[in-house]
């Protein structure tokens, strides 16, 4: 019999993950002082309203007040994502062009979908180039599909599919390249391509494909 880990974060008791590197590790790409803003002050502003709004949750369930359940169902979505999707950016970049090539998995189901890796790059691109406003460009793996999608998320939670297991994210919020790129975010976009960690896409890869096969044994 499996044994599961049902330890689950405590409510209001999420806490903003240290980098895997160090703060100028990224440059000249990203500069250290973007990087102490994006990560001490963004990231962990979502932390800190994601803890707010899970007690308040709480409050309402033990109180049977209602009365704010859309405000705090969407505070949920919103800095619980935002949160998401930091904690997995961190951990895909590495030092400029020290991050290797796709790996075997990532490389079979980029072919298998996108045609060439060449093919992944330019939608990947473009979809992060062309997000509206504030969002990210996601590389996610979608276990109903068993195939790579790359998908947009506006702010941090719309525009998804529901089961999908993101592998890489590239954040085109403002804050993320304003210091250094202004309103270049194409530029942004095309330098960061050289940050990617692909040994780290390759790790959730797997896991992700792993708990697809787990769900079906």
């Amino acid at each position: 019999m499996q044994i599961l880990n049902l330890a689950p974060t405590p409510i209001g008791g999420h806490v903003l993950p240290a980098l895997p590197y160090a703060f100028n590790a990224l440059e000249p790409i990203i500069d250290e002082r973007t990087m102490l803003i994006h990560h001490n002050k963004h990231h962990q502003k979502y932390v800190d309203e994601l803890n707010k709004t899970e007690v308040a949750a709480k409050n309402m369930r033990d109180s049977g007040n209602f009365a704010d359940i859309n405000l705090i169902e969407r505070e949920l979505a919103y800095n619980g994502s935002g949160h998401i999707l930091h904690s997995i950016f961190w951990t895909v970049m590495t030092s400029p062009d020290t991050g290797g090539i796709p790996g075997a998995i990532t490389s079979t189901l980029i072919t298998s979908y996108f045609g060439s890796l060449d093919k992944f790059k330019e939608q990947f691109i473009n979809a992060a180039s062309k997000v509206f406003g504030s969002g990210w460009a996601v590389l996610a793996y979608n276990p109903a599909f068993q195939r790579l999608e790359i998908l947009q998320a506006a702010n941090h939670e719309n525009l998804t599919q529901w089961g999908i297991m993101p592998v890489l994210v590239c954040d085109v919020w403002e804050h993320a390249y304003y210091l250094k790129y202004q309103n270049n975010r194409d530029e942004y976009i095309n330098s960061w391509w050289r940050l990617i960690n692909w040994a780290e896409v390759e790790r959730r890869l797997i896991y992700a494909v792993q708990a697809k096969l787990d769900l079906m044994i």
